[in-house]
């Protein structure tokens, strides 16, 4: 009995290490991403031309928010610029009010996009549309429920221009206005941060590339070069796939971080919450079924096996007691601070939320496990995952997310 309890404390002790050793390597990356990589307002201000920049903005049932996106967009500092405003098929006031503010505004253009044809994700397809409408050489993307400092174009061309890039991406506030996604987003952006952190994708030896839908800019060549929105028509995590492409094509480009100048919401309630995290895995299911597997694997064991484990640590505790005992508690104490600890600083570093919210990873580890385990099944099944009002079949010709 006491050399099967040995090994069972050893093979629990050495999975709990091997976590650890993840976690702190988390924390240490996601310290020296925060801590080197270029913000939105580090620039060389010397060049002083301002081409005109056409803004793209996509909106579908985004009353609530429209509004104040527009308010923020024409409220900016840059003297130059357009906003296509293009209502993809709305079924609330998105359009009318849309429709108001050209009315008040010439720098305002309002589109209606036409119901998307096949083969087209609905954002996508608005993205082409209003692309058509262009008249700028600089585009800019961004969502209806993104907020802009005064100063955010004039900082982006300014620093596009400054280092002679072809395209630049910043990292947003992400806005949690839910209690779901506070106690979510920690642990899933901690696990992301490392894939998808500036000092990857400005990395030109790291193959890594990335947009945020949030905000990005992009030179209109450019963005023809990688066949605009038309190339990666059929992709859920558009941005993510149109960064990608960018990054392949060795086109010059850059990502900072702007939370001081952009404020964007991820989720808004627990439903929009569990359908984000399925449309994040089912992509990369028809890209990689087996990798896609194995990633739902790790995320299990990294956020949801930590705390799994503290029943049986809790119970050897009161057995008698040897090494390798008093090793899985060690590991399993040491485990449990870092990965709070972890959540915490990224609660108060990245998200600028309340670090007590790391307190919940318990949960958070179990919404996004089960949330990306539900998107695999149903992705086997050839079931549609859901987003933005629609429902999709994700065919096996989806690009990678580089």
């Amino acid at each position: 009995m006491d050399l099967v309890l040995t090994i069972t404390n050893l093979v629990i002790t050495i999975i709990l290490g091997g976590i650890l050793g993840l976690w702190v390597y988390f924390l240490a990356f996601m310290s020296k991403s925060f801590r080197l990589a270029p913000r939105l307002e580090t620039i060389n201000r010397a060049s002083s031309a301002t081409p005109k920049v056409s803004v793209i903005l996509p909106a579908r049932n985004e009353e609530q928010y429209i509004g104040r996106c527009l308010d923020t967009l024409l409220a900016q500092d840059y003297p130059n610029f357009q906003i296509i405003a293009i209502d993809d098929s709305s079924s609330d006031k998105t359009g009318k009010i849309m429709r108001e503010y050209s009315d008040r505004d010439s720098r305002v253009i309002y589109v209606s996009a036409p119901p998307k044809p096949e083969g087209w994700a609905g954002k996508n397809w608005a993205c082409y549309q209003g692309y058509l409408e262009t008249e700028g050489e600089v585009l800019m993307f961004t969502d209806a429920d993104t907020q802009h400092a005064s100063n955010t174009m004039s900082l982006a061309v300014q620093h596009m221009q400054s280092q002679n890039l072809d395209a630049l991406t910043a990292v947003p506030h992400l806005v949690c206005p839910d209690f779901w996604t506070k106690i979510t987003l920690p642990a899933l952006a901690t696990f992301l941060h490392t894939r998808f952190s500036p000092l990857r994708v400005n990395d030109p030896n790291v193959k890594t590339g990335y947009f945020f839908g949030s905000f990005f800019i992009i030179t209109k060549a450019t963005y023809e070069a990688v066949g605009t929105h038309q190339g990666v028509r059929q992709e859920l995590v558009e941005d993510g796939a149109l960064g990608g492409k960018v990054k392949s094509s060795n086109f010059r480009m850059k990502m900072v971080r702007g939370e001081r100048h952009i404020d964007a919401i991820w989720a808004r309630d627990l439903t929009s919450l569990w359908h984000g995290l399925r449309r994040l895995m089912v992509p990369l299911y028809y890209q990689n079924k087996v990798g896609a597997g194995l990633m739902t694997l790790a995320v299990f064991f990294i956020l949801l096996v930590p705390f799994l484990s503290i029943p049986y640590t809790i119970l050897a505790s009161g057995l008698a007691g040897n090494i390798s005992r008093d090793v899985l508690i060690l590991t399993q104490t040491a485990l449990v601070i870092v990965i709070l600890f972890t959540t915490a600083f990224q609660c108060s570093r990245g998200l600028y939320q309340n670090p007590l919210y790391a307190m919940a990873a318990p949960l958070s580890g179990a919404i996004v496990s089960f949330g990306f385990l539900s998107a695999i099944i149903d992705a086997a099944r050839r079931r549609a995952v859901s987003w933005r009002g629609r429902h999709y079949t994700v065919s096996e010709n989806q690009h990678p997310i580089y």
